[in-house]
């Protein structure tokens, strides 16, 4: 969800940003380590001394979900969306669902059919738990599913899952490095369905699949 069809790096970035600096942690070492992954585990992962992950996790959520300022769908991404057959794709993201939903109302996108969030899984990305459930929810295997993603934490998940994936580059400040291939946004890409009922993904001005 977070850098694959909407960009909240601003308003998370403000949130954990205020929380790192009480912490007394290197704010801008810190910050990039933290997208992708569940709040407590990122907490949990800093072993902090008298620190309890749990409420450190409540406190930033609650922050975080009213702080949306900036959220906004990447481009092209409700366009892509709407043309996705509903029953065919899911949200998988390391969010709790009340964040998810207001964040996803924030950038004009409609929840879709199936959900995973952080309450759905024990151990988050890049633990891959959350792609096999998804893909159970969609009723396939994890192999038979593409997922976009945009951070390590989430292209290790779908890997370990076993499924195919394509990485999101519209939020990146630096190029990541990855063998999987990569586009920017949604503008020049529709999906559509090919032989055998399968999904597939083509750039608007030609017929090549990316």
């Amino acid at each position: 969800m977070d850098g694959t069809i909407l960009n909240s790096t601003a308003a998370a970035e403000r949130v954990w940003g205020r929380w790192a600096e009480r912490m007394g942690l290197d704010v801008a070492a810190f910050l990039p380590t933290m997208h992708g992954k569940r709040g407590i585990d990122t907490i949990t992962a800093l072993n902090l001394p008298g620190v309890d992950p749990a409420a450190e996790a409540d406190e930033i959520l609650r922050g975080e979900i009213e702080d949306v300022e900036g959220v906004v769908a990447l481009p092209g991404a409700v366009d892509f969306l709407a043309a996705l057959p509903p029953e065919r794709w899911a949200i998988v993201t390391s969010s709790p669902i009340d964040l998810a939903k207001r964040r996803l109302s924030a950038a004009g996108i409609t929840p879709p059919r199936y959900m995973v969030t952080a309450e759905d899984v024990t151990i988050g990305k890049p633990n891959p738990q959350g792609y096999i459930l998804g893909a159970q929810r969609l009723g396939v295997s994890p192999a038979q599913t593409l997922v976009f993603e945009d951070v390590l934490a989430g292209i290790q998940a779908g890997e370990a899952a076993g499924a195919d994936v394509m990485v999101i580059t519209a939020t990146h400040s630096h190029r990541i490095e990855t063998r999987h291939p990569t586009i920017p946004g949604y503008s020049d890409v529709v999906p559509c369905i090919v032989e055998n009922g399968l999904l597939a993904i083509r750039r608007k001005a030609g017929q090549s699949a990316v």
